[in-house]
């Protein structure tokens, strides 16, 4: 029979060995004559019990592994040795029919049964969960400091208030009387182990069955060795005492037999509160001290017993006290270590190591504060990478990373490590100087010089620059706060960007004008309010027939002229917006504006013509879009046939088939699909099979068939005849000479856009402005474009 099956049927087993335990004792009490004979009879049945009992431990361990066939092994040996002491007295019995029944030297052997089961308890407290992460050691101390503890107490309680005849009776015998008191003392040790497993550690519920049972094994043999302590003046082998021996051996072999040795635990039973485990070792100690002391109030007196029990009791207090010290320590030190790695980890960046946007604000605040208080000068320098996507686009995300990790070091070292540097977003870097803010230009200087220099990661040489702007508190301003201070280095180092990127620009004014203008908050106000108030407006780019040259679409432009700041480059404008999350205000100002200018379109070109509208990917799985894009047509009038919505993937789309989905909205209601600068960022050809595509509209990077004919020609020529298979119209992008225009016909283009044909300006001007378009440029159609 396998332990898994004995399991299931472990009630059953156990009834068998409590019946056959009443059987074997029922004929050595009344079938065998008393005396010699019945000794005999009992010892060679208890060493028989024994065997099987060994054999059984053995078995069991050869279906398990580990700790779990460990402590198997290690109760089969104490059984084995508990069977051969049997053996030994069946011998005499046999050779000595008449001997003494007093305890000998030889009997000293049935205490290799208590040895061995108790390092089979600490073995087992070993493969049993902990409640919390502790090492084992720790464990194994702490249970058997607790269990001599209790164990003690309870002997010494039972010292005092049990009548001391009971002890004067079975002490004629010293030696025999010592060894057969060791005997249920051990056993009790044992039992307290066992239940304080029980107790503080959670399991699944077999092995709380196998414990139970070992519970009950030791217990059996405890009543046997404690009935034998009491008879010790008698020698007389009751029934009780026999049944003991052999139902003890029984139930700790169904104990080894009783755990699956395959199958995960299903239920994890928790453990009592820590309270109870801190308590519990002392309730029995508080409960002797209290009978000792009615003892001695009334007059009493200690016996030499009592005073060791009281000394080792005391001692062993005290360890376990040491214990819990140590242990409170302990897990002090690891708390501290984890408060510390988790205030790393808040205020520090996962990727580079440096500190994130919220220990440089607070490391500001204390800064200004400084400043304020006791004139200790500061200074911050605000760094953004120029074009880090085209390194992610070109190398991929993981050499991104690898490169602003690099980015982070440089900027640690031209720092000095005096000052603070922290990476604020992706590719935002800042520098706080206060130790070295008298230094601050030329140490902004040097960080300029730092990125410029190439990075060699990977074995791949990789060039970076930075726009970057530097800011000082303004003398006497007293009520500058950190996001004002912020602010003014962001505007500055958009003010650098505006000047070309990869240069250092210095703060040199307020919010209220010039260079320096507070781009962020500009644009915030201008698109909360009346963006055409505040300087936006929609220009128009003609697209084309390389046909006949005729005007067949515009595409709507933002452009942005602050009363403040004055004209602001879209490349900047867009960056700044796509950071503070106004990107979609400029594509619904946009939209909205272009189909009031629907009319005015038409009047300019003699006929309708469509127009294109840019919508951030990131929006196009947004809830509302169509809606949007739907009610700004019916508020203008205008069929949405002559809608195109270009799709400007500067960011990955976030949800694809939310996108399809709105995709597929708008088209249902006639409104065409383009992807704009394809070939460029992650407008690729797995989006062609993934969205509803009507128009492609190619990179200019794809369009320099003049300046590299065959690589650009090679892959613009198999975009354009992927897109005649799949019927989608292709746009060419960034035409600006008549050799580009005719090239890109001869490959099949039916439509091209860029300074060739005209630069974005206002309605009004379109009127007066014929595109310089040369005609018959190739065979093309234009029939699937226009509506």
């Amino acid at each position: 029979m396998t332990t898994g099956r004995l399991s299931e049927r472990t009630p059953v087993t156990v009834t068998l060995a409590v019946v056959l335990t009443a059987v074997v004792t029922a004929v050595g009490g009344y079938a065998v004559p008393a005396g010699a004979g019945q000794r005999l009879y009992d010892d060679a049945a208890q060493f028989a019990a024994g065997v099987l009992a060994a054999f059984a431990c053995f078995a069991a361990a050869r279906e398990h592994t580990a700790l779990r066939a460990r402590w198997r092994i290690l109760l089969g040996a104490g059984l084995t040795a508990w069977a051969l002491a049997r053996l030994w007295w069946v011998v005499r019995d046999v050779l000595e029919p008449g001997r003494a029944t007093a305890a000998g030297i030889a009997d000293v052997g049935f205490l290799t049964l208590p040895l061995f089961a108790f390092l089979t308890l600490l073995t087992m407290s070993a493969s049993l969960p902990r409640a919390a992460r502790s090492s084992v050691p720790r464990d194994r101390g702490l249970l058997v400091i607790d269990s001599f503890l209790i164990t003690g107490s309870l002997v010494a309680l039972a010292w005092s208030a049990l009548p001391g005849r009971i002890f004067a009776e079975v002490g004629h015998h010293p030696w025999a009387t010592g060894v057969a008191m060791a005997y249920p003392v051990v056993d009790l040790v044992l039992i307290v182990m066992l239940l304080l497993m029980l107790v503080m550690r959670p399991m699944w519920g077999p092995g709380r069955v196998t414990l139970w049972l070992m519970v009950a094994g030791l217990l059996a043999l405890g009543c046997s060795d404690t009935v034998r302590l009491l008879n010790l003046s008698t020698g007389v082998p009751t029934p009780i005492e026999a049944a003991g021996y052999l139902l003890g051996p029984a139930l700790l072999a169904i104990a080894a037999m009783s755990h699956p040795a395959t199958g995960e635990p299903v239920a994890v039973q928790e453990p009592e509160a820590d309270w109870l485990h801190l308590l519990l070792p002392y309730v029995p100690v508080v409960a002797t001290g209290v009978v000792i002391a009615v003892r001695t109030g009334t007059g009493g007196q200690l016996t030499s017993y009592e005073a060791y029990l009281g000394w080792l009791g005391l001692g062993l207090v005290v360890a376990r006290q040491m214990f819990t010290i140590v242990d409170n320590s302990v897990l002090l030190a690891r708390v501290s270590e984890g408060q510390e790695r988790l205030h790393h980890q808040a205020y520090h960046d996962p990727l580079t190591g440096l500190a994130n946007r919220a220990l440089f604000r607070e490391r500001l605040v204390l800064a200004l504060d400084a400043y304020r208080h006791r004139g200790s000068p500061v200074a911050l320098v605000f760094a953004d990478l120029d074009d880090f996507k085209l390194i992610n686009d070109s190398f991929g995300h993981a050499m991104g990373d690898r490169l602003l990790r690099a980015i982070g070091d440089r900027l640690r070292a031209a720092a000095g490590g005096e000052d603070l540097v922290a990476r604020l977003g992706g590719d935002e870097f800042a520098v706080l100087l206060e130790k070295r803010a008298g230094d601050a230009d030329p140490i902004a200087e040097e960080i300029l010089a730092d990125l410029r220099e190439p990075f060699v990661i990977d074995g791949h040489t990789v060039g970076i620059s930075a726009s970057l702007g530097l800011v000082r508190p303004d003398p006497g301003d007293q009520d500058l706060s950190a996001d004002i201070l912020l602010r003014r280095a962001d505007a500055a180092m958009y003010a650098s960007k505006r000047r070309g990127k990869n240069a250092l620009v210095r703060y040199t004014g307020n919010a209220d004008g010039g260079p320096n203008a507070d781009l962020p908050h500009l644009l915030m106000r201008a698109l909360e309010n009346s963006p055409a108030d505040y300087g936006f407006a929609a220009f128009y780019q003609p697209i084309v027939s390389f046909t006949d040259g005729s005007v067949v679409a515009v595409e709507a432009l933002a452009r942005w002229t602050d009363p403040i700041a004055g004209p602001v480059d879209p490349d900047v404008f867009v960056t700044v917006a796509e950071r503070t999350g106004l990107v979609a205000a400029i594509d619904d100002f946009v939209l909205d504006r272009s189909c009031a200018d629907a009319a005015a379109l038409a009047v300019a070109y003699g006929r309708p013509v469509d127009v294109h509208v840019n919508v951030s990917a990131a929006r196009l799985g947004q809830h509302g879009l169509a809606e949007g894009v739907l009610a700004a047509l019916a508020r203008h009038g205008v069929p949405a046939s002559r809608l195109v919505v270009e799709i400007t993937e500067t960011k990955r789309i976030p949800d694809l088939p939310r996108a399809v989905e709105v995709a597929e909205t708008l088209r249902r209601n006639g409104i065409r699909i383009a992807l704009d600068d394809f070939g460029s960022g992650y407008n690729a050809l797995a989006q062609l099979h993934s969205l509803p595509v009507d128009i492609v509209k190619l990179d200019s990077t794809l369009t320099d068939v003049d300046v590299s004919p065959e690589r650009a020609g090679a892959l613009c020529r198999s975009v354009v005849r992927i897109c005649g298979d799949l019927g989608i119209a292709v746009v060419a992008e960034g035409i600006e000479t008549p050799e580009r225009a005719q090239a890109l016909a001869e490959m099949g283009c039916d439509l091209g856009q860029g300074y060739l044909f005209g630069q974005p300006g206002p309605v009004h001007r379109l009127a007066a402005t014929t595109p310089a378009i040369p005609t018959q440029l190739g065979p093309a159609s234009t029939a699937h474009l226009a509506s």
